[in-house]
């Protein structure tokens, strides 16, 4: 198989943004007066279902309280880009090296991620990285369906005119990959923090650390085989 695009399908492929997105949420419910905190081992469970605003809305059903999870999710946010300003993130292993070797052999470096432009940006700044640095970066529309819809993939696909077998979808989550192999995509797991425990869809091999010229050359059956 030729490799002529790789997609990374979330912010959490680049960098682990977890405990980071959960000291963020403490400082918002502190900001909006609310007597929640979540600790570490609650929050990765909560982790199993995808959408920030749509977790706070939850657990405040679950409480009896009636909350502004929408304002919630927007402190929320500014907590967020406040933390990764101020201490960096790092890239997780081997997406520098996947990306600079895509770019020497002209493969398309795609980001395809259900969150938000202002959390996009400041990754992107927090790594010392710019959008131009990918040939296709897409975020959805307010009314799009979350993954494991596979919108975003096949938006990405057709934007680039490129079939499903020429690319190698990188996802850390579950509900991700399911998205990219609804898309028909080869699909590469990279679980992180908080879907290390998590069963992936069949088929897909899990992998700790991307290895470039493994992946482009040989694709997706190469690197499980790392």
């Amino acid at each position: 198989m030729t490799v002529k695009a790789v997609f990374f399908g979330t912010i959490g492929t680049l960098a682990e943004t977890s405990e980071i997105q959960r000291r963020a949420f403490n400082i918002a419910f502190a900001e909006h007066d609310l007597e929640w905190i979540w600790d570490r081992e609650s929050y990765l469970r909560m982790l199993r279902h995808p959408g920030k605003e749509a977790r706070v809305r939850r657990y405040a059903e679950a409480a009896g309280e009636d909350v502004d999870a929408r304002a919630v999710d927007a402190s929320q946010e500014r907590a967020f880009d406040a933390i990764v300003t101020r201490e960096g993130v790092e890239a997780r292993p081997g997406v520098r090296e996947l990306m600079d070797e895509a770019r020497a052999r002209d493969v398309a470096v795609v980001f395809v991620t259900g969150t938000g432009q202002r959390q996009i940006d400041t990754i992107l700044q927090g790594l010392d990285l710019r959008v131009e640095d990918f040939d296709w970066v897409g975020s959805p529309e307010e009314d799009a369906p979350a993954k494991p819809s596979p919108d975003l993939h096949l938006a990405a696909l057709r934007d680039l005119g490129l079939d499903a077998s020429e690319v190698v979808a990188i996802e850390d989550t579950p509900d991700s990959a399911a998205a990219a192999l609804a898309a028909g995509l080869p699909t590469v797991g990279f679980p992180g923090a908080a879907a290390r425990d998590r069963s992936f869809p069949k088929g897909v091999p899990l992998v700790e650390r991307l290895e470039p010229r493994t992946l482009l050359e040989g694709g997706v059956a190469s690197q499980a085989a790392e």
